[in-house]
């Protein structure tokens, strides 16, 4: 049995991580600014790391803004990675996005690779989890993709996967041995992003129009069409759109 901290412990994947570690029997601890840790300030981080085993991070920046997101990641794996040193701990998870690997210009993006770079320059034994795009971002991608009533996206492939699958990767990797390197997850179907989302808006008779743009932005870049699809050799999960849009209706 190992002592586990999750980072992010709390939030949509974080705490299906700590039920499914529990489960296995495994001492998981929910770490985030409600439970006193605080990564950004160094806040309690020193003291939910003492004795723990492996460090899980799945912690989010309250802000997509360039610079604001950049300097969430950097500075909180920075804090991170020195009270786990500290802690002896021996192996550091970081949920991370499959595309970072990839040309392109979106700045959530750069902010992720800037933490995959402290990570691995860090000398602790790690695992970098890089995960498609969330089903249960659907709605909020919608929101953001918005131009005169219509939502415009573009027709680059995505392979969306489920926060359970997400979850259930991240928790077997961090009760596992550290892989030193990059583990890629993703669902078992690809669409294009217009495709994705006008299914989904569609089901949940949401009357927005979705027109394919091959310029809208993704996260505030122009993105090629193969940016955000995993590579061969990922693992990929099993949940299908239709299987989970019935069991996800939006929250009102």
């Amino acid at each position: 049995m190992a002592r586990i901290v999750v980072i992010g412990g709390t939030g949509l994947i974080g705490s299906k991580v700590v039920d499914k570690l529990k489960a296995h029997g495994h001492d998981a601890v929910a770490a985030a600014p409600s439970t006193g840790v605080n990564t950004i300030t160094g806040a309690g981080v020193a003291e939910a790391l003492a004795g723990a085993d492996v460090v899980v991070d799945v912690s989010n920046s309250p802000s997509f803004e360039q610079q604001a997101v950049l300097d969430f990641f950097t500075t909180s794996t920075t804090n991170l990675l020195e009270a786990g040193k500290a802690a002896g701990v021996g192996h550091h998870v970081a949920l991370t996005i499959v595309g970072t690997n990839r040309p392109q210009e979106i700045p959530y993006f750069a902010a992720k690779m800037a933490q995959e770079l402290l990570i691995r320059e860090s000398g602790v034994p790690y695992s970098l989890v890089h995960a498609t795009q969330f089903f249960e971002f659907l709605g909020s991608i919608a929101d953001i993709s918005v131009v005169d009533g219509a939502v415009r996206l573009p027709g680059a492939l995505c392979q969306p996967i489920a926060a359970e699958d997400v979850a259930t990767a991240v928790a077997q990797t961090a009760a596992g041995e550290p892989v030193n390197g990059d583990i890629e997850i993703g669902g078992p179907e690809q669409f294009g992003l217009d495709e994705w989302i006008r299914r989904g808006l569609a089901f949940r008779g949401d009357p927005r129009p979705v027109v394919r743009d091959d310029t809208a932005p993704y996260y505030g870049a122009v993105i090629e069409e193969r940016t955000l699809i995993p590579l061969d050799g990922a693992r990929i999960f099993p949940t299908t759109l239709e299987a989970w849009l019935p069991a996800n209706p939006p929250r009102r």
